[in-house]
């Protein structure tokens, strides 16, 4: 068997044959009437007809037989044959044809028929190459059983298909209909939020200061300005200005970067959406949430109701709620209201948790709950009431000062979200902020900055709001039923290989 640099060597002869012959191996278009999915469609109205059709795509199949030759074309993701001869396409078209290889683009032009085994097939009466393939693709076998294509021999290292995600594409049908299923769900997305009247806005992904979440940002350097500046974690901050200005309903879809580890739920650039709503809270926030998945589910499988992983899951509304306090005392039996504070740091410390990062009460309660509870949050979930050390930017709960009107929806075991009644008080940012400006003195590198910029903006007046972001990569994960982030996301963060 050829390695692949006998092939490329192999495949390099017949480029230079061909253009000895006077053929251009690269042209510039050509004038398709069809795609393969619409000459598909259209099926035996085009047999009828007679009339002359044409089409492009990559060959995928060859089955050449003397004078003649079947083959297969893929274009955008459809299948269609073509029957080429000798003597319909010419001497010296064959000739040009009979050099090409597996990978390569080519077009035709022609009429539909249907072989003695019923397929649909162009019969060419011309054939043109668009794009001479030097590097061979991995070969894949596809045939037709009882109606159903099967596919043998696909790429199936992971590896391989992440850095190289074009082949990934190329040889992998299933992988590019995730991400047909994964435009979707955004336009869906899109679609809800423009229908509640929320504007669609872009906001900075180099920032002067970072904030928003809690994570450790990328930072860079601007030359002329010759000042720091950070890749975005979050569109928060900004997002609020905006509302402050004068527009009551914004969303944003885009990229964040979180400099952290990478898992299959994590990867360092990764799509958010963000919508903020004046004179709403956390539980409008909610009711959004329920419907944006809802909107989503159905937009790719007709159905609130899916399958993740041999788990069958419902965004049907109403989800369940639940306090963080009442998650820890169902689903891990610590009673958090009756427990002292040494008594809850010690139990979190014994639960993985750095003494240094869990100074108080509330935090503890958080690392807890984040330990014993989460992976037990199948089906959709929201937790509500944070302890109100988790968040700078969160108003205190109305009822209970300990708290926060923030929460969390987790499907699953993730958390796929976060929403709050955004905190409008000037005075008790400060605060907060300040607190936070403590913690990272002491060490907690994810601790919210002072934003004194932000503080001031809030000054001029900034109305009761809801606002709620969701992890879109997650999102399509659970409704695609992929594995792992790095199957929704075209071109996932890796480390380099070493040239050989």
């Amino acid at each position: 068997m050829e390695n692949q640099n006998d092939q490329i060597k192999t495949r390099l002869e017949k480029l230079e044959n061909l253009r000895q012959m006077g053929i251009n191996p690269y042209p510039y278009r050509f004038a398709a009437t069809h795609s393969a999915a619409g000459l598909n469609a259209a099926g035996d109205g085009l047999v009828e007809s007679g009339g002359p059709v044409s089409v492009a795509g990559r060959l995928v199949a060859i089955r050449r037989q003397g004078k003649a030759a079947f083959c297969h074309i893929k274009d955008d993701h459809h299948r269609i044959q073509a029957y080429v001869r000798a003597d319909e396409v010419g001497e010296a078209a064959f000739a040009m044809f009979d050099l090409t290889d597996l990978g390569d683009f080519v077009g035709f032009t022609g009429a539909m028929m249907r072989t003695k085994t019923g397929e649909l097939t162009l019969r060419a009466k011309t054939v043109e190459l668009l794009s001479k393939a030097i590097r061979p693709l991995p070969v894949i076998k596809v045939e037709e059983v009882d109606g159903h294509i099967v596919v043998h021999d696909e790429v199936t290292d992971v590896e391989f298909r992440y850095r190289q995600r074009h082949v990934d594409l190329a040889t992998n049908d299933g992988v590019a209909e995730v991400f047909i299923r994964r435009a979707k769900i955004v336009q869906a997305l899109r679609g809800y939020l423009v229908e509640q009247g929320f504007l669609e806005v872009e906001t900075p992904v180099l920032q002067v200061l970072y904030g928003g979440a809690a994570a450790t940002p990328f930072t860079s350097h601007h030359k002329a300005l010759d000042m720091p500046l950070f890749l975005r974690i979050s569109d928060e901050l900004y997002l609020k200005r905006l509302v402050m200005g004068g527009f009551n309903r914004v969303f944003e879809i885009g990229k964040d970067f979180r400099n952290e580890g990478i898992d299959r739920n994590h990867n360092p650039e990764f799509t958010m959406v963000e919508f903020y709503q004046a004179y709403a809270d956390y539980t409008d926030m909610m009711a959004h949430m329920e419907a944006v998945w809802q909107r989503c589910a159905q937009a790719v499988h007709g159905s609130n109701r899916f399958e993740y992983q041999g788990v069958m899951l419902d965004v049907s509304s109403p989800w369940k709620r639940m306090t963080m306090a009442q998650a820890l005392d169902e689903l891990a039996g610590v009673k958090v209201e009756g427990m002292k504070d040494a008594e809850l740091t010690a139990l979190a410390v014994q639960h993985g948790g750095d003494p240094d990062h869990i100074p108080s009460r509330g935090l503890a309660i958080a690392h807890l709950f984040e330990t014993l509870c989460e992976a037990k949050l199948i089906q959709p979930t929201f937790i509500i009431d944070f302890p109100h050390e988790t968040t700078p930017l969160c108003k205190s709960h109305r009822d209970n000062p300990a708290l926060v009107e923030r929460f969390e929806p987790y499907i699953f075991g993730w958390e796929i979200g976060n929403a709050y009644s955004e905190l409008n008080d000037p005075q008790k940012q400060k605060t907060l902020f300040e607190e936070q400006a403590a913690r990272r003195a002491h060490g907690d590198q994810e601790a919210h900055p002072f934003d004194t910029d932000f503080v001031k903006a809030m000054e001029y007046g900034m109305p009761p709001m809801g606002g709620a972001g969701i992890g879109v990569d997650r999102m399509i994960m659970l409704l695609t039923n992929a594995y792992s982030i790095r199957d929704v996301i075209f071109f996932p963060t890796m480390k380099p290989v070493k040239p050989a």
